[in-house]
């Protein structure tokens, strides 16, 4: 069948979409780690996973998906690295424990927020039309080369989860990030129906702040007066993957580009110990790569 158009813009988005599929056969599996609600440490969490499987000798990626609110190039300590432009894409630079990355924030000036040009009237519609694009650009022209994961950090709203959806319909595994705090069970609630209704197979909760992690005690202290944690566990029959406490050492190492992931036996450490080996039994990305 001819799909020709004069303008050629129907070409350009099929021609993505088949290099979008192209790129993610030589990745054993792609995960996302999304929620919803903002504020629950989706990035956090997406950075101590990626170093906590590099670390047991898988290659991992991470895309930032979050374009104007981009923080995973921080984390992971890809700011100042090159991208460098080769004949077959772009090949993005390595962070952290030899995490290879793309976000908006390699992009940028420092501090310069992203501009977004376009007409005033239904910059609704255009706006996210364009921010799709962007994410299929940074999925289709980015060589990932043979990976055994390929995480993709979602930004906050159920509707970005449905545009990645759109982009990557049959993802090997969505990690669901949320917080103890009863406000956040409603918003990830809803985010849990929307994977579910699009036939997602394999769905994690993660619950991040558990707890406040004390050097002095052996389990995490009560951080939120809330247990939305197991109250969404319970309501969807989904299993709790990890929950990880709360340590503002490991977060202050995060924020700085060195995430320490599973790499001590305090309670941080161990939590994404617990949470490699669940995605490594639940996903099996190493399994799949070629």
């Amino acid at each position: 069948m001819s799909h020709a158009t004069g303008s050629e813009l129907l070409e350009q988005v099929l021609g993505q979409r088949a290099r979008v599929s192209a790129r993610l056969d030589t990745i054993g599996a792609t995960i996302a780690i999304a929620s919803g609600k903002g504020g629950v440490g989706k990035s956090a969490v997406t950075a101590n996973l990626a170093v906590s499987l590099a670390r047991r000798g898988a290659r991992v990626g991470v895309v930032d998906a979050d374009l104007n609110g981009p923080s995973l190039g921080r984390m992971l300590g890809l700011l100042g690295g090159r991208l460098v432009d080769g004949p077959d894409g772009v090949v993005p630079p390595a962070g952290a424990s030899g995490v290879l990355g793309i976000s908006t924030e390699l992009l940028l000036k420092e501090a310069a927020p992203l501009r977004w040009k376009g007409p005033d009237s239904d910059r609704f519609v255009w706006l996210g039309l364009t921010e799709t694009a962007v994410l299929r650009e940074f999925l289709s022209d980015v060589v990932w080369g043979e990976l055994d994961y390929l995480l993709i950090d979602i930004p906050p709203g159920t509707d970005k989860i449905g545009r990645f959806l759109d982009l990557v319909p049959k993802p090997e595994g969505v990690l669901v990030v949320t917080i103890p705090s009863e406000v956040a069970l409603s918003v990830v609630s809803r985010s849990v129906a929307l994977l579910r209704d699009a036939g997602v197979e394999s769905i994690g909760i993660v619950g991040n702040m558990s707890g406040y992690a004390s050097p002095d005690t052996e389990q995490p202290l009560p951080l939120f007066s809330g247990d939305g944690i197991r109250r969404l566990t319970e309501s969807t029959g989904l299993d709790l993957w990890a929950e990880i406490p709360f340590d503002p050492v490991m977060g202050a190492r995060t924020d700085g580009g060195d995430p320490p992931g599973a790499s001590d036996d305090f309670l941080f450490g161990k939590a994404f110990r617990a949470l490699a080996d669940r995605v490594e039994r639940g996903v099996g990305g190493r399994e799949a790569a070629p």
